[in-house]
């Protein structure tokens, strides 16, 4: 049902109405006005021609879904209730997860019948152009404004509507609740404040919109401290696809000797998807030198930081020629590579309908329909079932986990971007890295996945909350073995970026998730599996985080110098962070570089891998740390290393001697890969485990005593042919393994088999062989940590192990 409401005030003849706007100050500035006016309008925006009265200057949103505009500039007649207040009538605003909720999704005036209206202070005098009005956010209210009149003042007290020369002119508003609609003033208007006046609306009053206006005079000295000047000479404009390829080919040719540009793979339309590699070498992975990434536009309406990572290859080129040193020392010391573009599909299909006329989901998706950011493979899942069978890290790895087959085949459904960014990751070995979005101001780190808390931990957690505690059970539950660091990183970003970490400005669309830090657990705040933060985490040796640019998914062209300015230190800082933590080399001791070794650092259940030249990074925080490196068909090595709170990588290589356990490992597999107990030293021994540790070397030295008697007696008499065995193999150590019945009742836990005598092939190099049989029950995962219980001098055994031992020289 539509209404009607009669805007205030009895209508004035046109005399009178242009003796008030000169009165005012709301005529339009003349042609000779100051030329200081003159500027700021050609610094906003190009002419355009519009119809035979000759060209007029397009302006741009004052700030209302950026929120430039703050939350006290903007006042209504009334509010519905508090989640519907003016607050919440910015363009694009979004609706909480709950309806209804103090987070709702537009202004909402009162039902009762009384004129409303809500009311903008620009806090300078501005040159209004238009507005663009929407509809409620909402799955259950379908509430928009179908026509308005528009107001204008300079005190808020005196009001002089928008007339057509007879009558205050109505202006047309929406069709629907969610696409934007452009309302163009005729002539521009000149005020400090605009009001609009809805007329008639279906379902309840409710909008929300943006104001298009060029700033006539500088903002009042008072809210002065709140602006920002670039003083960069870059390239500020949208890029269409083309105009950014062209862009990167201007920006090689003036840097040749640290740029290359190479594409990661083509997007589902056919489209290249490009990246630009900066670095003293490109081309090649240099050894001990990590690598850093920035992606853009995974959603193609976020289009910010697709403009930003444009910005940034102009800069660091420009500032390398400079001769700027904190550009050169991350160019020489970084592999960098930028893709500002990953869904260019979208982009394409957001940029038809501009900045402001998009709706928040329009271009968000690939051609084919996928919302990339959380298309990855779930690995989640994966580690987090095997930690609850106690696989982790004997059967699954704590890193570096394989894709599930089900994602590698050709039919399965991934999306063609994601193929192209998985095959990426995989070949080049990243350290850190980021994707920037938009549509809110803050950084999130992993998980994104939430995880079902335990039993106890749930119980913990009820617990905590009764005696009015943190609920800490619950919240590690969503936190990685890195979760630290992660903190650290984003507060990296969020702490160098100008706006933040400023808490009065609150959330962009609901609450603030951060606390004003201006960071955020993913899963505790949006939730989500499959995401690229995670599967980086898991699947490669990369720290990935999401970083929300701002409000404003597709700002205006004129915003784009002052997001720079907001988000160029941070991106650098950011950069930066790479070079924390540890770095060095593996190799063996010949110094060949072994590849694949897992550096492990003692607390923090998560390893990464070696490069192909050996080489590796892990970003720690300051402290120090005990590194253990291990790999295959190699003794492990452990040292301590130190990180220092300045920026600069510890150097800690390590150098690892051969060992005999592939061998070992090979014959286990020939003989059904039977148990060997196994002590692991980091962790105490059991009583039981002390026990069969004595028992072992107490029968050992019996053994050598044993054998000591017999090569006595061999050097006393010859040894007839029939006592002397086989020759003792050339293989040292071996190791043979055999089933074995269910041993006798009358064989004590350490059953020795028959004596033989050893062949010694030279008198002065003299060698014994012990063959000892252990008996144990293999005890399944969830009873690795159980003590057996001991009955008496008989143990309950149900498998045989035997070893035969050489022990060298004697």
């Amino acid at each position: 049902m539509d209404y009607y409401f009669r805007p205030p005030g009895p209508r004035k003849p046109d005399t009178e109405l242009e003796t008030d706007e000169e009165k005012e100050g709301l005529k339009k500035p003349k042609k000779e006005g100051s030329s200081h006016k003159e500027e700021t309008d050609d610094r906003w925006a190009p002419e355009k021609s519009r119809d035979h009265k000759g060209p007029r200057k397009e302006c741009p949103p004052i700030g209302m879904e950026s929120h430039r505009i703050e939350d006290n500039q903007i006042r209504a007649s009334s509010m519905l209730r508090h989640g519907l207040g003016a607050q919440r009538g910015r363009l694009n605003m979004q609706a909480g997860a709950t309806e209804d909720d103090y987070y709702d999704g537009a202004w909402c005036a009162e039902d009762e019948a009384q004129t409303q209206w809500i009311e903008v202070d620009t806090r300078r005098t501005t040159k209004f152009t238009g507005v663009i009005t929407q509809g409620r956010d909402s799955s259950i209210h379908d509430d928009f404004v179908t026509s308005f009149f528009v107001g204008f003042s300079n005190d808020s007290q005196t009001w002089v509507m928008y007339t057509n020369g007879y009558e205050e002119m109505t202006f047309h508003g929406n069709v629907d609740k969610d696409t934007p609609v452009l309302s163009e003033f005729p002539e521009p208007v000149v005020a400090r404040f605009i009001r609009v006046y809805p007329l008639t609306w279906n379902g309840s009053l409710c909008m929300r919109l943006e104001v298009l206006g060029c700033p006539v005079s500088p903002v009042h000295s008072y809210y002065a401290q709140n602006e920002v000047v670039t003083t960069d000479d870059l390239d500020f404009r949208h890029h269409s696809y083309k105009d950014m390829r062209q862009l990167m080919k201007v920006v090689n040719e003036e840097c040749p000797t640290i740029t290359r540009t190479y594409s990661l793979g083509k997007s589902s339309r056919g489209l290249k998807i490009y990246a630009m590699e900066i670095s003293d070498n490109p081309g090649d992975h240099e050894l001990g030198e990590p690598e850093f990434r920035y992606t853009a536009g995974i959603h193609g309406n976020e289009v910010l930081g697709r403009e930003l990572l444009l910005l940034l290859m102009q800069y660091l080129c420009r500032e390398y020629r400079d001769g700027n040193p904190r550009v050169r020392s991350l160019v020489q010391d970084t592999r960098i590579h930028l893709v500002p573009a990953l869904n260019p599909d979208g982009y394409e299909v957001a940029a038809q309908m501009g900045s402001e006329f998009g709706n928040w989901a329009l271009g968000l998706w690939s051609e084919e329909g996928f919302d990339i950011y959380e298309d990855f493979p779930d690995l989640n899942s994966v580690l987090w079932g095997a930690e609850e069978r106690k696989w982790v890290p004997y059967r699954v790895p704590n890193n570096n986990l394989p894709i599930p087959e089900r994602y590698l085949s050709p039919d399965a459904t991934v999306s063609t971007e994601v193929r192209a960014i998985i095959a990426w990751m995989e070949k080049n070995p990243f350290v850190l890295g980021a994707n920037l979005n938009g549509g809110e101001r803050l950084v999130s780190y992993p998980y994104d996945m939430a995880r079902t808390p335990s039993q106890e931990q749930l119980m913990a957690a009820a617990l905590a909350a009764a005696r009015g505690e943190d609920e800490d059970e619950v919240s590690e539950a969503q936190e990685t073995p890195d979760h630290a660091i992660f903190r650290w990183l984003a507060i990296s970003f969020a702490s160098a970026h100008l706006t933040m970490t400023e808490p009065y400005r609150g959330g962009c669309q609901a609450q603030d998730h951060t606390g004003g830090m201006g960071i955020v657990n993913g899963a505790k705040w949006n939730p989500r599996s499959g995401t690229i933060n995670d599967f980086s985490y898991l699947h490669t040796n990369c720290l990935e985080l999401s970083i929300y640019l701002g409000c404003d998914k597709f700002p205006h062209e004129s915003e784009l110098p002052r997001e720079w300015e907001t988000n160029k230190e941070a991106l650098l800082t950011f950069m930066e962070q790479v070079h924390r933590g540890i770095k060095g080399v593996v190799t063996d001791e010949q110094g060949i570089p072994i590849a694949n070794a897992t550096i492990s650092v003692s607390g923090i259940n998560h390893g990464v891998k070696t490069a192909s030249g050996g080489d590796y990074w892990r970003i720690l925080n300051p402290g120090e740390y005990r590194v253990t490196v291990q790999a295959e068909g190699y003794t492990p090595s452990a040292k301590t290393c130190n990180v220092d709170y300045d920026i600069g990588a510890t150097q800690c290589n390590f150098i690892l001697a051969r060992s005999n356990w592939k061998r070992i490992r090979e014959i286990l597999a020939m003989n059904g890969n039977r148990p060997i107990p196994h002590i692991d030293p980091s962790r105490p021994m059991t009583p039981q485990q002390r026990r069969l540790q004595q028992r072992r070397l107490q029968y050992r030295r019996r053994m050598r005593e044993q054998m000591r008697l017999r090569r006595l007696n061999a050097t006393a008499g010859p040894a007839t042919p029939s006592t002397l065995p086989p020759a003792a193999p050339t293989l040292l150590p071996t190791l043979s393994l055999a089933p074995s019945p269910t041993p006798n009742s009358t064989l004590g836990p350490w059953h020795v088999l028959p004596e033989t005598t050893a062949a010694w092939e030279d008198s002065e190099t003299e060698t014994y062989t012990e063959v000892v049989t252990e008996f144990g029950t293999e005890l399944g995962p969830e009873h690795e940590d159980e003590e057996m219980a001991v009955p008496g001098p008989e143990f309950p055994f149900t498998t045989v192990e035997t070893y035969t031992v050489n022990f060298g020289d004697f």
